[in-house]
């Protein structure tokens, strides 16, 4: 049995995933794995599903892809890798690919088991990437949605709770808090 305070190469941990039977994200050598998604609750998943479907409809028509949750973001500089709730990228992604380079756009939908990561170390993590346009943190407590847009060198903060329409980078769509929280009893 291997030490959990060993650290692993991204070799090592690219090769080990590929039979892993939980998810498990890449932090500066040292994995985790990712509890969370085993447990996640209903309304986790009905977000994260209106979320995922309203933003694939968007992408296919900017000639972009859209993921949910089973595709990686590297972030080099680590390097890092994590398991966002939804991803856009327009990069040429191949049918073995394992993951994504370049999002435009990163969607988590919070939980209380990862909200601290989401919060934190990812939000500095994906901001790194020169690609991304968009970070969507979606809250499952109270219907707000928090999004962080690149503006130049720096980044634009928007906070919407109760009602609103959210307009986001890269897809050029425009979602309404009720429908991200479509299905869910999560109110304002």
């Amino acid at each position: 049995m291997t030490s959990a305070l060993r650290k692993l190469t991204e070799a090592e941990y690219l090769e080990s995933e590929e039979t892993s039977p939980v998810k498990r994200e890449y932090v500066d050598g040292f994995v985790y794995p990712l509890h969370a998604q085993a447990g996640a609750t209903g309304k986790h998943g009905k977000i994260a599903a209106a979320l995922f479907a309203q933003l694939y409809l968007a992408a296919r028509q900017k000639g972009c892809w859209a993921f949910a949750s089973d595709l990686r973001v590297r972030v080099s500089g680590g390097p890092k890798y994590y398991y966002p709730d939804v991803l856009v990228t327009c990069e040429d992604i191949s049918d073995d690919a394992r993951y994504a380079e370049v999002p435009c756009l990163i969607v988590e939908v919070l939980s209380e088991t990862m909200r601290a990561t989401d919060l934190g170390d990812k939000i500095r993590a994906y901001q790194s990437l020169p690609s991304l346009q968009g970070y969507l943190l979606v809250d499952t407590d109270v219907r707000a949605v928090r999004l962080f847009t690149r503006e130049g060198e720096g980044w634009r903060e928007g906070y919407w709770e109760g009602e609103g329409v959210v307009e986001l980078p890269c897809v050029e769509a425009a979602l309404t808090l009720a429908e991200i929280y479509v299905g869910t009893r999560v109110s304002g």
